[in-house]
């Protein structure tokens, strides 16, 4: 008998698995027997090098079969694109990645393309932005900040070389090569956002009105996959009404090259099968919305499936065959369409040799029956690595659509393009894409044409709408609420959660100066002076760096040397989190979603490292050394070299340790999970972001369990010269919502979080340390700097839509605060709009976790998430810090509400658990707002009390013993 996925009224999704068969006989599956409602392609847009366009794009991939003998790159300045159109000022247009740019203009082309065009204060739809390594302006950034280092020691090696004419021009040449770096790099004051993954989704989301979910998502060569699973997991839980998604991969830097041929990914010559470029978009909606609506429809997907094995040691494709087929049949049950109806398989083609011969392997036996062509992106448009999934996808699509299996190459030989025949039974026609990452994920989608149903259009100004939102009736169909079961964290000096709770209770910060190897002060320290490669302040809440692995965890040492900073501090805290389940397993298809910064400073420093080279030729044409002879140039250039430190070559492990995904793949081997490793950017709303991502995987049962958190390290002479240049730090420390507040001062951190569904928490006997009951995400859509009210006004609402209570009955908020006076009374004045008013009986208390740890970028909501657990599960209210002079502008009276500054109990109101809510909001418009409460008042639920009694025993850290 065959079985299919069915959807409770609670939204989650149950499993009846089919009994395991080679292929499945589609004769007897049809598409309105499954639970799954499928997804419409209303749009695309495609940029390469070799077609720009969807029908350009489309001619290539139909009438192209023979492998592409080159990798495939636009000239300097292609295509071009007109930045004034979309309303982007010049101030920071000069600080615009090329990535950015590009994917504006398939953003433009694919709303175009869907009739969408630029409606304005759409709130319902979500912008997903996939890419992977770093982007052009991080890798400029981080060569000009690491390239006064270089210049220092051209000066130091002139002034030992024994020419007077070199010891007299020894400090012009460092200058003028500062100055020549400056120049031919760029710098300017937005550097720091306009590098960031995350600036382009919420560019987008600007320049079109799009005010759903904002956010950029990276997982090695499965990047476009998932970034395609978000967005309809998006849809499906009923989070949005469109989702646009655009991926893209350019060779930015000419190390990333060496970089994927050290590790096997690409051929041994420099010049043959290398990494090409490629950008491109599809607009996504429901398919029942999409027929209403009179759309036009290029194809559905039925369904997708995405699993990943983690294993020891380093990154390496999935090889087993068997795998792959258990990928293949998971994605046609879940489709309800049987691998005997597909007449299309396009193939990602990312996978290494052997790995591409086993996942050839295993579709051609589960697709044996259909005998289907098969074709290869790859073939096409070349290796596009982060970008090949959705060029795949769009290539399959626009074969459904124009019902033509394009041309492809058979063990005999090239074939043409042809018609496509219909199925005799009248199904269909269907398609499937496949892929796999070099982290081990394996991959597969199934597709079908999109067969028109009679349908009543919906009226012209509802077209397309249905990270306002609508109130639910209390009580009926409110998504379930998701358990917190374990946690860890590290922040400053605080080496875990208990200790970061302690610092918490000890009412003191922890921001210091940053260590010399963190922040040179003779480079990149200037008190009091705005400049682009120094900073004004020197204080951060530093935090140290792990020098060894965690203890069984079986890493070498030359592997945990390659790591990532970043990748190194999530083991640690990932083994605190661990420690705290005893050794539990955890059973079930997982996701881990870590937020970061999606280009690492490993990522960085390999470029830096390989533009050494680069650097000795602008030397050698210095003007300065003009009266130096070719040898004494040459000797000055070798004692630099040697004091600046020769950059060794890459390895196999250099790679993986440049990886931002590369954090959340390294738990899945070490601690042996069936989870997808998944890395988020939100900029400084990033882990509510992967928390948000990680609940929706929970809720529409795509996972059974989640780790979930973020981590960046952002005390660095990098980040804190370009945040310096916009003038975002304090020039004292922050403090948030004081009269005083300058900005903010950087911390370093991470926090975890494991995840699962309560029911199942509660079956498995978990701790439940609390319960997070809403998420909502909303863009402002106004400015990539300046706060809005309004948008942090749509995520709280869009949060209570998912709780059957009032705002009211919040006790406690963790807000986002910055230490920015705009960015403080923006944000009371949303909480006000929504927590204010009558019904509140008592005041609401607030704090922020920033004023002792300093603002954590990416891990900051994990840092006041962690902060609100530690406050529930002791039945304490934290108090705020270095706060003397509440500024009177918040009017916190009017809420009212009130600004603790010791800790104090925190008294469950009558007949309800304690509840708090946490704020984060980041750079971009970007907002989300989270909704957190222990289990039940007082006596808690199985397996553990959920609050102290004033009788119970506890550490100095206010914690149970």
């Amino acid at each position: 008998m065959v079985r299919f996925h069915g959807f409770p009224p609670t939204g989650r999704t149950i499993k009846l698995e089919l009994p395991v068969m080679h292929s499945v006989d589609a004769s007897c599956i049809q598409q309105e027997n499954t639970g799954t409602e499928r997804t419409a392609i209303i749009g695309i847009a495609a940029l390469t090098p070799r077609a720009v366009g969807a029908e350009a794009y489309w001619t290539w991939v139909r009438d192209k079969s023979d492998g592409m003998r080159e990798p495939a790159h636009w000239a300097p300045g292609e295509p071009v694109v007109d930045v004034a159109r979309f309303g982007i000022p010049p101030v920071q247009a000069r600080s615009m990645a090329r990535l950015q740019l590009l994917m504006l203009e398939a953003a433009d082309q694919c709303l175009t393309d869907a009739g969408a065009g630029r409606a304005g204060g759409d709130d319902r739809t979500d912008v997903v932005v996939g890419t992977c390594f770093g982007l052009d302006r991080q890798y400029a950034n981080a060569l000009r900040i690491a390239g006064s280092g270089y210049a220092r020691e051209v000066e130091r090696a002139a002034l030992t070389l024994g020419s007077p004419e070199a010891a007299e021009n020894a400090s012009q040449a460092a200058d003028e090569l500062r100055g020549l770096l400056r120049r031919t790099l760029g710098a300017a004051p937005h550097d720091r956002v306009g590098e960031m993954a995350s600036t382009i989704p919420a560019r987008i989301a600007s320049a079109f009105g799009l005010r759903g979910r904002t956010l950029a998502v990276e997982s090695a060569d499965a990047t476009s996959f998932l970034a395609l699973a978000q967005a309809i997991g998006s849809l499906r839980a009923g989070l949005a009404d469109r989702a646009l998604v655009v991926t893209g991969q350019l060779r930015e830097s000419g190390v990333l090259s060496s970089l994927l041929r050290s590790k096997g990914l690409l051929g041994p010559a420099a010049h043959a099968d290398g990494l090409s470029e490629g950008v491109g978009a599809l607009l996504l909606k429901p398919l029942a919305a999409a027929e209403q609506d009179g759309d036009r429809i290029y194809a559905t997907i039925a369904d997708w499936h995405v699993r990943h094995r983690g294993r020891p040691g380093a990154f390496r494709h999935e090889v087993s065959a068997e795998r792959h087929r258990d990928t293949i049949r998971a994605a046609h049950r879940s489709a309800g369409a049987g691998t005997g109806t597909v007449g299309y398989v396009e193939r990602a083609g990312t996978a290494a040799d052997e790995a591409d011969d086993s996942e050839l392997a295993a579709l051609e036996a589960e697709f044996v029956a259909a005998a289907p062509v098969f074709g290869t992106v790859r073939d096409r448009i070349g290796r596009t690595f982060a970008h090949a999934g959705l060029a795949a996808v769009t290539t399959a699509a626009l074969a459904l659509h124009h019902r033509t299996l394009p041309a492809h190459r058979t063990r005999s030989g090239p074939v043409a393009a042809a018609s496509w025949a219909p199925p005799e039974d009248s199904a269909p026609r269907r398609a499937a894409v496949t892929g796999a990452s070099f982290t081990g994920t394996l991959c597969h989608l199934v597709l079908e044409e999109h067969v028109p149903r009679p349908h009543t259009p919906r009226h012209h100004a509802d077209r397309g709408r249905t990270e306002v939102a609508r109130a639910v009736p209390r009580g009926a169909g409110l998504p379930e609420p998701i358990a917190v079961i374990a946690y860890g964290g590290r922040f400053a000096d605080a080496e875990n959660a208990d200790a970061y709770w302690q610092l918490m209770l000890d009412g003191h910060d922890r921001l210091r100066p940053v260590p010399a190897d963190r922040l040179d002060r003779e480079l990149h320290y200037a008190p009091g002076a705005l400049s682009l490669n120094r900073s004004y302040t020197e204080l951060g809440g530093h935090a140290a760096v792990p020098q060894s692995p965690p203890r069984g965890t079986g890493i070498g040492a030359e592997r945990y040397a390659a790591m990532d900073a970043a990748q190194r501090m999530t083991l640690a805290v990932a083994a605190e989190l661990f420690g705290r389940r005893a050794g539990r397993p955890l059973t079930g298809r997982g996701l881990i979603a870590l937020a970061s910064n999606l280009g690492l400073a490993a990522d960085r420093q390999a470029h830096v490292d390989g533009s050494l080279g680069e650097l000795e030729d602008r030397v050698r044409e210095l003007t300065a050394f003009k009266a130096l002879s070719t040898p004494e140039v040459e000797r000055l250039l070798d004692t630099a070299r040697r004091t600046y430190g020769r950059p060794a070559g890459p390895t196999p492990d250099t790679l993986d340790g440049a990886l931002a995904s590369g954090s959340a793949a390294l738990l899945a081997g070490v601690y042996g999970l069936e989870a997808v490793p998944l890395a988020v950017e939100a900029a400084c709303a990033s882990s509510l972001a992967a928390l948000d991502a990680a609940m929706t995987a929970l809720r529409n049962g795509t996972a059974d369990y989640a780790l979930a958190g973020g981590v960046e390290l952002p005390c660095s002479a990098r980040d804190m010269a370009l945040c310096s240049a916009l003038g975002l730090l304090s020039h004292t420390r922050i403090t948030p919502f004081d009269t005083d507040a300058d900005g903010f001062t950087p911390g370093d951190g991470c926090a975890l979080f494991l995840l699962k569904r309560q029911a199942d928490a509660e079956r498995d006997g978990d701790e439940i340390v609390a319960l997070l009951t809403g998420m909502g995400a909303a863009n402002d859509a106004k400015s990539l700097i300046a706060p809005d009210v309004e948008g942090q006004v749509r995520a709280m609402r869009q949060a209570f839509a998912q709780v059957p209570h009032a705002p009211s009955e919040v006790d406690y908020l963790e807000a986002h605060g910055t230490g920015t006076k705009v960015g403080d009374r923006v944000e009371i004045a949303a909480t006000g709009r929504v927590y204010g008013g009558p019904e509140r009986t008592r005041p609401l208390e607030i704090g922020s976790a920033k004023g002792f740890v300093g603002h954590t970028f990416a891990a900051a909501g994990g840092a006041g998430l962690l902060r609100t657990l530690l406050a529930l599960r002791t039945a304490t209210l934290p108090p705020n810090t270095n706060l003397h002079h509440p500024n009177p502008a918040l009017e916190l009276d009017t809420l009212p509400a009130v600004l603790g500054t010791r800790a104090k109990a925190w008294p469950a109101a009558p007949g309800r658990p304690r509840r708090a809510a946490v704020s984060s909001f980041g750079t971009g418009g970007i907002n989300y707002h989270l909704l957190v409460e222990e289990l039940s008042p007082v006596t808690g639920g199985p397996g553990r009390p959920n609050a102290l009694r004033d009788d119970e025993p506890k550490d100095g850290t206010g914690l149970p013993r």
